[in-house]
């Protein structure tokens, strides 16, 4: 672990970004989504903490059922992480700094920690390691600091904090944290020069949060100590133990901590930085056209101007139509005014309620070995392209309800059906009787593609019986 003069990032990757939706659902929220280039949001934070001076290898609080993509993540991008810990049930950002300062405590030392989400876009990397560092400096002295956005425009999408000046150089103090706002108030704040946008970064002392959490949040450091002793090892993860977080109540840093203290500091920061948190947020962060349209995909637009528009399967044709955005995915087109994109969040929650599985999860699913996209269902029969990393290896398992057809696209695959084992190549196919044990491999070193015909009397993913499995699941 870091000694104390160092910096600890914290990258709190828990987030489900309802307001992205269709593209960011619960399964697959928009931490993990390449929005505005090669990187996705969460390679973007971690390229961005390594280039600050001191920084050590981050500790990353995730969701449990995003492990194996905050993993692979972090390796494509070619950054080391100290510690990957699991959240069972999401609980805010308050707990989860709490498991995560008693981490970095947990080898001795006392770190400074920097403490942020990982789905916001900061495109001046320079001088967002400038404030952190001019930040970190005071937070080694025990002091909290939060870094506020010198906001640019009257937003009411965003927290604001008011601050006056100080007695630490170029540091501020916090006097009020401010819920997003009327158009009117955001107006006048922005006129007022002493308000900024709560940006959700802090820097403190691990043991500096830890006592405040004593202080004003006993019960959320009593269940989270809980959760971490009661906590265990499973490969590159620590798991904190499901009933002990389950008793933690759910509350953020800023209610928990922030607004109780007396003494807080803020360090202004002016860096380009958008919490890219609705669809109109990321349609200002996006290169536009000439007629301020932004075209991601197999786009066309015809007297069409200040749009967004989407397309992730197929062709997206927009003629006539001002300030919309159009999001296409292969299940959901979403259609919205571009003053109605806070608006979304409602529209996922009425889909919700009606049960529909598009609400939070995509017609591809991840899966550590790789992915499968449902491309097809009705009656009886379910059809899915299946895409298996090199050298990963599905779970031994088998079905009471349905039999599988496999056919090979591209690529090689090592089957084992019963106590057979054998090899298929391109366009050479294999069948699962129903009730058959069976595990699927992929030997070589490109990808292996196939299509997986299902049939049967249910078809669901809980008809998986797993015998043995190399990534632990049960």
């Amino acid at each position: 672990m870091a000694d104390d003069k160092q910096i600890v990032p914290v990258i709190l990757c828990g987030g489900a970004g309802s307001r992205l939706w269709p593209l960011s659902r619960d399964g697959y929220p928009k931490q993990f989504l390449r929005l505005l280039g090669q990187d996705s949001l969460l390679q973007d934070t971690l390229l961005r903490v390594r280039e600050i001076p001191g920084a050590q290898a981050p500790i990353l609080v995730s969701n449990e059922a995003h492990r194996f993509v905050v993993a692979e993540q972090a390796r494509e991008a070619g950054c080391a992480l100290c510690a990957i810990v699991l959240e069972p049930h999401p609980r805010n950002t308050a707990p989860a700094a709490a498991v995560a300062a008693l981490q970095a405590r947990s080898g001795g030392s006392d770190p400074v920690l920097l403490v942020l989400p990982s789905d916001h876009l900061i495109r001046d990397r320079a001088a967002f390691a400038r404030t952190v560092c001019q930040a970190s400096a005071v937070a080694a002295t025990g002091v909290v600091v939060t870094l506020g956005v010198v906001p640019t425009f009257a937003a009411t999408g965003y927290g604001y904090i008011k601050a006056v000046p100080s007695n630490t150089a170029d540091l501020l103090s916090v006097t009020r944290f401010v819920e997003k706002p009327s158009l009117e108030m955001a107006t006048g704040y922005l006129q007022e020069g002493n308000c900024f946008w709560n940006s959700g970064i802090f820097l403190f002392r691990a043991s500096v949060y830890l006592a405040a959490l004593e202080r004003f949040a006993p019960d959320i450091l009593l269940a989270a100590q809980e959760a971490m002793v009661r906590g265990h090892r499973d490969l590159d993860f620590f798991r904190l133990d499901t009933d002990a977080f389950a008793a933690c109540r759910s509350d953020s840093i800023d209610y928990a901590v922030m607004e109780h203290l007396r003494d807080a500091q803020m360090a202004p920061l002016s860096a380009d930085w958008s919490d890219v948190g609705s669809w109109d947020a990321v349609w200002k962060a996006a290169e536009k056209t000439t007629d301020g349209n932004v075209a991601i995909g197999d786009v066309v637009t015809h007297h069409a101007q200040g749009c967004l528009v989407h397309a992730s399967h197929r062709m997206v044709a927009v003629a006539g139509l001002d300030d919309v955005m159009v999001v296409e995915t292969p299940d959901v087109v979403l259609v919205v005014h571009k003053d109605h994109c806070q608006d979304v969040k409602q529209l996922v929650e009425a889909v919700r309620a009606q049960g529909r599985p598009e609400a939070t999860q995509h017609r591809k699913v991840y899966r550590p070995w790789g992915a499968y996209d449902a491309v097809d269902h009705g009656t009886r029969y379910q059809v899915k392209r299946i895409t298996v990393k090199p050298g990963a290896k599905l779970s031994l398992q088998l079905h009471h309800h349905r039999a599988e057809h496999w056919v090979v696209v591209s690529g090689t695959a090592r089957v084992r059906r019963g106590d057979v084992e054998y090899l298929l190549t391109e366009d050479q196919s294999t069948y699962i009787p129903i009730g058959e044990a069976h595990s699927l491999e992929n030997p070589g070193r490109i990808p292996l593609e196939l299509i997986e015909i299902q049939s049967g009397s249910y078809l669901g993913e809980d008809d998986i019986i797993r015998m043995a499995d190399i990534y632990g699941r049960t």
